[in-house]
């Protein structure tokens, strides 16, 4: 498992080694899972607008 998120940081996330070993477990999944919804691979779970996250008079 290591050895494919050490290939999916640095040959699809550009990061060198080093970064990818340093950086906390769930930001690398972060990372991984935005560009699979970037690269149109996966869909997001939830879609919302700024009119849903913000309501209407504020």
């Amino acid at each position: 498992m290591f050895t494919r998120l050490l290939y999916y940081g640095m040959a699809h996330l550009n990061l060198t080694q080093d970064e990818v070993w340093l950086m906390p477990f769930g930001l690398l999944m972060d990372l991984w899972e935005c560009h699979k919804q970037f690269m149109g691979i996966a869909k997001p779970k939830q879609v919302l607008t700024i009119d849903d996250v913000i309501p209407y008079g504020i």
